[in-house]
């Protein structure tokens, strides 16, 4: 696995574990299944685990996977506010008091705010008192990392990065990507000493089993071998300025061949023919 530094020095492992596709209900063999993955994720080196309060039953499987397998200590938790359902300080602090509690911690280590996609949406949460409350859970060590995640488009990004003295940003960012012109907006963060996390490098599945039976056709016949996913991830890492990339893994498979990715990946990795047949996939995606 490689690493990339978050703004404190911290190696974040540079593929991270989406857990929103957590499958079923969390109990029974849903859980089991989830527990094999999240725990040989870890094996291969993963150590960033994304979730989020909205995301069902997420918080509490990972908790438990965690406490079970007495492996907290090892990992970092990223998690979110709802900060859009948000009307007071009273309640986000009993929305954090319940992540803590479903997440079995006493710290989380990437707090966002979740879809903060506009200044007017911070100004909101600053007038009611929440720029207050992350500092002094910052200072009480609860939130080691505070960071956003943008849903939203270029027009807007900058002024939400400049707005508050922020650890990181997750942004949605593939070679699909059109309405937010997301590698102008990663360089900016990088420029503004953030760690930028990607969300959705496959587009929801659109680069994989989605893609038109042309671009499928293309690279299935290209001399790089390589896998649409892996490409995909591929053409990320290949980006200094991007420091994790979130895939929601649900097979054992999924999570061998993103880790095995992941640990040959180094900024520069893509090769001239690789630029190529992404470019080659694009048009046909387009047309």
């Amino acid at each position: 696995m490689q690493y990339r530094k978050d703004r404190k020095g911290n190696d974040i492992s540079l593929l991270g574990f989406g857990c929103m596709r957590f499958e079923g209900s969390g109990t029974g063999e849903y859980f089991q299944k989830a527990n094999d993955q999240v725990m040989e994720a870890i094996r291969q080196g993963i150590n960033y685990f994304d979730t989020a309060y909205v995301y069902k039953n997420n918080e509490k499987v990972l908790g438990r996977i965690l406490a079970e397998n007495n492996c907290r200590d090892q990992i970092y938790i990223a998690t979110k506010l709802p900060q859009y359902m948000v009307r007071s300080v009273a309640q986000a602090e009993k929305i954090f008091n319940q992540e803590l509690e479903l997440l079995q911690t006493d710290h989380i280590d990437y707090y966002l705010m979740h879809m903060l996609n506009d200044l007017a949406s911070w100004n909101r949460l600053k007038a009611m008192g929440l720029e207050d409350w992350i500092k002094e859970k910052m200072v009480s060590g609860k939130i080691r990392n505070i960071g956003f995640s943008y849903h939203g488009n270029t027009e807007n990004f900058k002024p939400v990065v400049d707005v508050f003295d922020w650890d990181f940003c997750q942004i949605q960012y593939n070679y699909l990507d059109e309405t937010f012109r997301p590698e102008k907006g990663s360089l900016y963060a990088a420029e503004k000493g953030l760690p930028v996390i990607i969300m959705e490098p496959l587009r929801g599945g659109r680069l994989v089993g989605m893609l038109p039976e042309t671009a499928k056709k293309r690279i299935a016949k290209s001399d790089v071998n390589e896998s649409a996913a892996s490409l995909a991830l591929r053409w990320l890492y290949d980006q200094p300025q991007v420091t994790c990339v979130l895939s929601g893994m649900n097979s054992m498979e999924m999570v061998n061949e993103n880790c095995k990715t992941a640990s040959l990946a180094l900024p520069g990795c893509l090769t001239d023919d690789e630029r190529q047949l992404i470019e080659d996939v694009k048009k046909r995606y387009q047309n």
